[in-house]
């Protein structure tokens, strides 16, 4: 029994393919922790061999481990691309396997870069891990969510949203919750390897995150200004191949337009993205009916469209009608190779030449107006992709009572992005305390409360109309006062600390 467990151990080191394979299954497990699963234990279960081997080998033996581990990671969590830029964007199917895994090998390369600093620091000592592996983990995973414009799916935060660890989001991101959950994590084997002061102390790392997140959690950050909001999300649950065809738009401007007279009593009415499909100025008598319908009624709709700008830019907007003039929002954060292509001209050239998508849209100013509704709600808005990015959407706070967030997940179809996209948008709400209002085109639309539970989930691929009666809400969370920079500025000062130690041992 003994040898069998010693040749385990030694695996990576006699066995390095087979050990290799073993972590690209583990992080292919990953996204069991993730929405819809929500198997969220399997996170830390699933990062532990990673951890113990970065422990044990070389730096560069630790970086391929964690690579192929990031590789499986990122395949299993982000395989919806292909469905997206194959089955929606009818590009060649050579062209959405290329998206899909140079994706998946850019993000399991940052990984690789974790797993290295963290095998370079630790020196296979269990008590240095315990400070550089989370450091190191959550310092990597805050980067590559904006290097190269960022990919923020999927950090192991985000995971932790029904359990108790949730509640440091408000205090510190979701990369909080990621650095708490990295910490209990790395304390396990610390235990194990460990006796006497060390093993105490472990225990201590490995509970009281846990403790101390239960006990955040009952805690309200911020405080209902004694306002009830009757707010409705429609739900026009047309798929992706149908939309932007020229005969459906009059039906699906219909649809929401009678959705939205069937709701008097809603004081913020909320469509999805581009729920219009077309620009503005190309539907202006419609937009204008709609001026006209809430004439009288101390009623908001907001909704998504394109917006043409000045000198004939196209932004993807988010406008409101029925407060004192008519306001908008535009996206700032876009998706590259979705709304903007960052590419030489000869290449843009090629794509339309077969006919793929090759034009950019502008993006939005950095810092925008807050939209503000009929009943003087102040609205903070994200547009699909961007609310990843939940420090970029901080300047609004504490003005803005509400969240709005507003997408068109019909580009992943049945896959698990729309769930993915739903948990991250809950985090969005924990952070700042704030209710949020989801309206997405196809699902998944909801309802989610200030502390990130989901009070209304609509189904996905069909017409929706929800409301709810939600509160608006004052104050500032620390997380939505002082962002990212505690926890992020912690590991790179550990990161430093113990670089220059381990510089100073060789």
């Amino acid at each position: 029994m003994a040898s069998d467990r010693h040749s385990i151990l030694l695996l990576p080191a006699d066995r390095p393919a087979i050990s290799r394979l073993i972590t690209f299954v583990l992080g292919s497990a990953m996204s069991l922790s993730f929405a819809p699963f929500g198997w969220s234990v399997m996170t830390p279960l699933l990062l532990l061999p990673l951890l113990y081997i970065c422990m044990t080998v070389s730096p560069r033996d630790a970086g391929g481990h964690a690579f192929w581990f990031g590789l499986g990671m990122f395949l299993t969590g982000t395989y919806w691309i292909y469905i997206s830029v194959h089955v929606f964007g009818h590009a060649a199917l050579w062209i959405a396997l290329l998206l899909m895994i140079g994706l998946a090998v850019i993000m399991a390369a940052f990984l690789a870069i974790a797993g290295w600093l963290i095998s370079r620091m630790s020196h296979g000592e269990p008590w240095l891990l315990l400070f550089v592996a989370p450091a190191a983990w959550v310092a990597i995973e805050w980067l590559r969510g904006w290097v190269f414009t960022g990919f923020p799916w999927l950090a192991i935060g985000y995971a932790q949203i029904d359990g108790w660890l949730a509640g440091w989001a408000p205090v510190l991101g979701v990369y909080g919750v990621s650095f708490m959950l990295m910490i209990s994590t790395t304390a396990v084997i610390v235990f194990f390897m460990s006796s006497g002061v060390a093993r105490m102390g472990s225990l201590t790392a490995l509970i009281l995150p846990w403790l101390a997140g239960g006990m955040l959690q009952t805690v309200d950050w911020t405080e209902a200004d004694g306002k009830t909001v009757r707010t409705s999300i429609v739900q026009a649950g047309v798929s992706q191949d149908k939309k932007w065809e020229p005969n459906q738009r009059q039906a699906i401007m219909d649809f929401y337009r009678k959705s939205t007279l069937r709701l008097p009593d809603a004081e913020i009415v909320v469509w999805p993205e581009v729920a219009i499909p077309a620009v503005d100025d190309r539907v202006a008598d419609y937009i204008q009916l709609l001026q006209s319908d809430l004439s009288g009624r101390e009623q908001s709709i907001v909704f998504g469209i394109l917006e043409r700008g000045p000198e004939a830019e196209i932004y993807n907007s988010v406008v409101i009608l029925g407060g004192p003039e008519r306001q908008s929002y535009r996206k700032r954060h876009l998706v590259p190779f979705g709304e903007y292509f960052p590419v030489p001209s000869g290449v843009r050239e090629w794509m339309k030449m077969q006919n793929l998508p090759h034009s950019d849209l502008a993006a939005g100013e950095a810092i925008q107006p807050l939209l503000v509704a009929a009943n003087g709600a102040k609205l903070a808005v994200a547009i699909c992709y961007e609310d990843a990015y939940g420090a970029e959407q901080l300047y609004a706070f504490p003005e803005a009572n509400l969240l709005i967030n507003v997408s068109n997940d019909a580009w992943f179809g049945d896959s698990i992005a729309p769930h993915q996209h739903l948990e991250i948008a809950r985090m969005r709400a924990l952070e700042v305390g704030r209710y949020a209002i989801r309206s997405t085109n196809t699902g998944i639309s909801a309802f989610i409360g200030a502390k990130g539970e989901l009070l209304t989930v609509g189904k996905q691929f069909e017409p929706q109309v929800m409301t709810a009666d939600i509160e608006s809400r004052r104050g500032a969370t620390p997380y939505g006062q002082i962002g990212n920079w505690p926890v992020i500025g912690f590991c790179f000062v550990i990161i430093g600390l113990f670089w220059i130690r381990s510089s100073a041992s060789l």
